[in-house]
């Protein structure tokens, strides 16, 4: 089973109406999942890194259970990545 890329309901405009996104290859690093991602879907790029290349702010990144921001993090092969986008409320 290849790595494959959970995307939230709210980015799913940028990857043609997909819940998820099977990334070929093994990718050795979340910054290279991200990547191959892009590369299929390039709309994602700009609403999960910054112009900067950095993760945005707003964005949870997910390597199995546990959240990761760091793009040098190394991934096993069959890994599921999950992109969400945070949620914050207003005044009740």
């Amino acid at each position: 089973m290849p790595v494959s890329v959970y995307i939230a309901g709210a980015l799913r405009a940028f990857t043609g109406g997909r819940e998820s996104v099977e990334l070929p290859g093994a990718p050795a690093t979340l910054g290279a999942a991200l990547e191959a991602l892009f590369r299929l879907c390039p709309g994602l790029r700009d609403r999960v890194l910054s112009e900067e290349g950095a993760v945005r702010r707003h964005v949870n990144l997910f390597v199995g259970p546990e959240r990761c921001l760091a793009l040098d993090a190394p991934l096993a092969p069959t890994v599921e990545l999950a992109i969400l986008p945070a949620v914050s409320g207003g005044d009740a």
